[in-house]
């Protein structure tokens, strides 16, 4: 630093006369150092400044952009609010539609405590989301009346069922053990999911499933009943039970009923159902067999002639046969059995009560609608 700043002599000549000027050293580096200091705050200052300008001019982009998404968004929020209002209206016409198609159903659904009533719940649901969400206030109500016609639909559906188990318990069947007896392991097909890929069904949606499948079953159990008479013979020559055989002349066990009739007579179908078996089995001749479905079937033996064949679906009435004599025979009648789940039990229980007590389903059914007909007429003149 000496070198840099020795001491230096200036000489100054003014009119004739010299002078001597003398800068130290300890002044030069005085003088370097506030002159540097003074170039540092300017060059520090410079870099401030031009930071903050920069800073400026980001932030007013970042503010632009910010306002352009704000826009952009309001537009968006604009387009989705008109078009909830659409998928609304559209929901809403579906609604009806769905609405308007369940008064053909038979309106006997009477409230049962095992199913569950979501009334409460979804008023509070709709208050909730139209103080929240405005829009979707009608999304809600509507949510709400599917709730309430999918468990009507179920107490409905339990209604039913109830009655075709009184109705096979009278019959003398056990209605659980049928219901058991259903074939439901083979099952398959696409996936063709209800409420999308990962989203779990609502459990009114399932409990709705299983009391419509349950009532099916029931009711097709029902309808595979035998009641309808198998001939016109007016009278049954033996009976159900233990008999003195005609051949042998000892005790013997008949499985079923036998109705005497003119050769070439009729035979029908007692019951719905599909044709299991035709041809000729031992000691019963010509025999048609027809399954009911949860393991009901019917025999009919002895025959002259077939007019049903295998897997042919035949009604109550339907002509399937005729009277004949073939196989272990004295002469011409029907052999008639029916077996539950490979078991033969007494035909008469189900050709002497099965009509009745159809028709006391039918018309409890009937009354129950007419209840609530006026019910519903006697409300709305409230």
């Amino acid at each position: 630093m000496e070198n840099w700043f020795p001491e230096r002599e200036f000489f100054m000549r003014s009119q004739g006369q010299v002078r001597f000027i003398k800068i130290s050293s300890k002044l030069q580096k005085r003088t370097a150092a506030l002159a540097l200091t003074a170039s540092v705050a300017f060059v520090g200052s410079m870099g401030v400044m031009s930071v903050l300008q920069y800073r400026s001019s980001v932030e007013r982009v970042a503010l632009l952009e910010r306002e352009a998404d704000v826009a952009t968004s309001e537009e968006r929020l604009k387009a989705y609010r008109a078009n909830i209002g659409e998928v609304t209206q559209d929901l809403e016409k579906r609604q009806d539609f769905i609405e308007g198609m369940i008064e053909m159903l038979p309106p006997d659904a009477v409230k049962h405590d095992n199913v569950s009533d979501s009334t409460n719940e979804t008023d509070e649901l709709v208050e909730k989301v139209s103080a929240a969400v405005p829009e979707a206030a009608s999304l809600a109500r509507i949510e709400s009346r599917q709730l309430a016609f999918v468990e009507g639909l179920t107490r409905y559906a339990d209604q039913r069922s109830r009655r075709a188990m009184w109705a096979l318990r009278e019959l003398g069947l056990d209605p659980d053990r049928m219901l058991a007896s259903a074939d439901t392991s083979a099952r398959g097909g696409p996936l063709e999911a209800l409420f999308g890929k990962d989203d779990q069904i609502d459990p009114r949606f399932e409990r709705l499933g299983a009391s419509l499948s349950r009532m099916a079953t029931l009711e097709a159990t029902l309808q595979g009943v035998p009641q309808f008479a198998p001939t016109k013979a007016a009278a049954v020559n033996s009976s159900y039970g233990y008999r003195r055989d005609p051949f042998t002349g000892r005790a013997a066990m008949h499985r079923g009923l036998d109705f005497p009739a003119k050769m070439g007579a009729p035979i029908f179908a007692t019951a719905r159902g599909t044709v299991t078996f035709v041809g000729r089995k031992g000691g019963y001749g010509n025999v048609v067999e027809i399954s009911h479905g949860q393991g009901l079937l019917t025999r009919y033996a002895h025959m002259s002639r077939f007019e049903a064949r295998v897997g042919q679906r035949v009604e109550a009435g339907t002509v399937i046969g005729a009277i004949g004599s073939t196989g272990r025979s004295t002469g011409p009648h029907l052999h008639f059995e029916v077996r539950v789940n490979g078991t033969a039990v007494n035909p008469r229980t189900f050709l002497e009560l099965a009509p009745d007590v159809l028709k006391k389903v039918r018309r409890n059914s009937g009354a129950q609608r007419t209840r609530t007909a006026s019910d519903t007429q006697g409300n709305a003149g409230v």
